[in-house]
């Protein structure tokens, strides 16, 4: 896993008002959907990126098809694909810097690939893989302890609840 230091991802996370989520889904049991409730939450601006859902809404923000679909400034591209999807969305990403402004490249955790990092690197973006920005922020801000994390699972499911009877069901 690469390693970045506390003070490289605090710097992001504070610099960062708006993300360009690629990879977004509108299924609340994807670990997308609940990031994205999440950031929301923080404050932060989010415009999900998802050819299948262009022209919807996911949590009340329009879905774009592409990221040179995404009228608005944009610091950090969110990245929820694939590793081999990587490189082609840092290429799109780069196409739209300028105009978007646009600041540093996010990989999702389980997205790795030393490609579309070196790329955006070349071109001057920060490069942060193998990481979730939700998580980052939990763990700086404190909440990670009350939010369960620290069972030593994540997991996007829906919460075990006590049924009738004394049964465990999801919420």
């Amino acid at each position: 896993m690469p390693t970045y230091s506390d003070d490289l991802i605090k710097s992001v996370l504070r610099s960062t008002k708006v993300i360009a989520m690629v990879g977004a889904s509108g299924n609340e049991m994807r670990p997308s959907y609940f990031a994205m409730m999440y950031l929301l939450a923080k404050g932060y601006v989010i415009h999900p990126v998802n050819p299948g859902l262009a022209g919807k809404e996911i949590l009340g923000q329009r879905v774009y098809a592409s990221l040179k679909d995404v009228p608005a400034q944009v610091d950090m591209v969110d990245i929820f694909r694939a590793s081999d999807a990587a490189p082609g969305i840092v290429r799109e990403a780069l196409a739209e810097k300028d105009r978007l402004g646009i600041k540093t490249i996010w990989m999702q955790l389980g997205v790795i690939n030393e490609e579309a990092a070196e790329i955006a690197r070349a071109a001057g973006l920060t490069v942060i893989m193998d990481r979730c920005p939700k998580i980052e922020y939990g763990r700086f801000s404190g909440e990670i302890g009350w939010m369960g994390v620290n069972r030593k699972v994540i997991d996007n499911r829906k919460p075990l609840l006590f049924g009738k009877g004394g049964s465990l069901k999801r919420a």
